[in-house]
């Protein structure tokens, strides 16, 4: 294998090892997260979308991938089928509830949904920032030099089910527990028919009749084939049809910052403090500006553009929604090939009646289905990790049809097929066949590629010139974590 061309975009990587012995958000344990990361200096797209799919996850440059046979809470990859996607009944009544909300300006009332409960974006600092200087790169590739890292605070959103409003009763009538005995339905009348049949009976009476009522008896229309569930994109599109209120949805790309970006950095910070205040009880010092950029605005992504690829390029964006000339909410995304991958959803605590978690989410999927109609690969929606050990983080699983990503053979098995797995152990080989082996494993150690004295070279060289070095086996566990493709694409710094 050849060394790469000094002009080709490649990923720079630094490892930062296994961290363990903190606190996890999801089950409280003091000292029960385990996971292996690394501190991406830059990183191709196509790169990143095979580490996701190897069940790795970026919390701004730092990359890491919970140690799933050790780790308390294990975290499962959770990918959705977009195109086959279609809403369910709670998730409907969240669209309604918005295009209720646009329409007649009125914010629903009552208590806001609960959230279900996520780590916080900064419980999982590792003890140093990287240590390569931009000198010690050669090629020609943006190197950040310092900052702290956190693994991934999951998305913000709704839980899939609300409680159900009390059925509306009359002034001075009351609700019986359970119905009075009686002797049931009239066996000799009619059975009850909708008002909407009836008035279709009514306007046949009238067609055939010449407009006069007819006694004679009423023709029967031919069945009618079952009606059509409203899609995804026709609840969006109810949406915008004489609305006291215009939701608009912009995507800007954050890494590297649009001039769009920069205009709103302010105004989305202020969103992101107020978020974390009111949702996660933040003190006011907390969610700095310092945090707000590391954890959400810089990214390890390279800016990609492609002749068949979406018109927005890859990378890493946010989408703002704006309301009356202010964002009221937004979401972080990262565009790869095959996928839109959900990072973070804040919102301003004024509109969390909304439901904006879920909200965001279902139009994330139709932005994919969007994207999908230009580049045909990018056909999923990825939300982040799937973890069965916590109630409150098992509503991932309502996007449906969706899959889970096996932890030992890297394959994605329908999410049906592994909750009766989950319920039975935290962590589970989900791929249940034992004749299938891991995919993309490594098999050649000698190629992958190291970074080392501001020179790329494969590992045997870097061995040759490195004797007596006693990385190796560090070097071999990264390898094998990230897989055979992308220890060959990617360039590993050695001090």
């Amino acid at each position: 294998m050849g060394v790469p061309s000094p002009n080709k975009m490649q990923s720079i990587v630094e490892i930062k090892g296994v961290k363990s012995g903190h606190s996890c958000g999801y089950c409280g344990h003091p000292r029960g997260k385990v996971s292996y990361g690394m501190w991406a200096h830059s990183m191709t797209v196509q790169d990143y979308q095979d580490l996701i799919d190897r069940g790795w996850r970026r919390s701004g440059k730092y990359v890491y991938k919970p140690t799933m046979n050790k780790t308390c809470c294990p975290q499962y990859t959770i990918k959705c089928h977009a195109l086959n996607f279609q809403p369910s009944k709670t998730q409907k009544k969240i669209l309604k509830k918005m295009t209720k909300f646009l329409s007649g300006g009125v914010m629903p009332e009552g208590p806001c949904d609960g959230e279900p409960m996520d780590s916080h974006c900064g419980e999982a600092v590792p003890p140093a920032g990287p240590s390569m200087n931009r000198t010690d790169a050669k090629i020609p590739v943006i190197v950040g030099t310092s900052g702290k890292e956190e693994e991934e605070a999951p998305k913000r959103a709704e839980p899939e089910t609300a409680p159900q409003e009390p059925p509306s009763v009359a002034p001075g009538l009351t609700l019986s527990a359970t119905p009075k005995p009686g002797m049931g339905a009239d066996p000799n009348r009619p059975p009850c028919r909708k008002a909407k049949d009836l008035r279709k009976e009514r306007r046949l009476q009238k067609q055939h009749g010449g407009g006069a009522a007819s006694t004679s008896p009423v023709l029967k229309s031919a069945p009618l084939p079952p009606p059509q569930g409203k899609s995804l994109e026709d609840f969006f599109s109810d949406s915008l049809t004489e609305s006291a209120h215009r939701l608009e949805v912009r995507l800007v790309r954050s890494s590297p910052p649009s001039l769009q970006f920069k205009d709103t950095f302010d105004a989305s910070y202020q969103v992101y403090k107020l978020y974390q205040m009111a949702v996660h009880k933040d003190p006011p010092d907390k969610p700095s500006e310092t945090q707000f950029r590391r954890f959400l605005c810089d990214s390890p992504l390279e800016a990609e553009k492609t002749p068949d690829g979406p018109d927005s390029g890859y990378g890493s964006f946010h989408q703002q929604y704006w309301l009356h000339g202010r964002i009221v909410a937004v979401g972080v995304v990262d565009i790869l090939p095959s996928c839109v991958s959900s990072v973070y959803l804040y919102y301003h605590p004024d509109y969390a009646s909304l439901s904006l978690g879920s909200y965001s989410a279902l139009r994330e999927i139709a932005f994919t289905r969007q994207l999908q109609k230009r580049t045909p690969q990018l056909s999923y929606y990825y939300l982040g990790f799937y973890i069965h050990s916590c109630p409150k983080m098992r509503y991932k699983g309502q996007y449906k049809p969706s899959d889970l990503l096996c932890p030992e053979t890297y394959t994605w098995v329908p999410i049906e097929r592994c909750l009766p797995l989950l319920e039975a152990s935290v962590y589970a080989r989900l791929n249940q066949d034992p004749d299938t082996g891991e995919e993309n494993a490594l098999k050649n150690m000698d190629q992958a590629l190291v970074l080392h004295q501001r020179s790329v070279m494969p590992y045997r060289i870097y061995k040759r010139k490195c004797r007596g070095s006693t990385d190796e086996q560090e070097v071999v566990q990264y390898a094998r974590l990230v897989g055979q493709a992308c220890a060959e694409r990617m360039l590993l710094y050695r001090a």
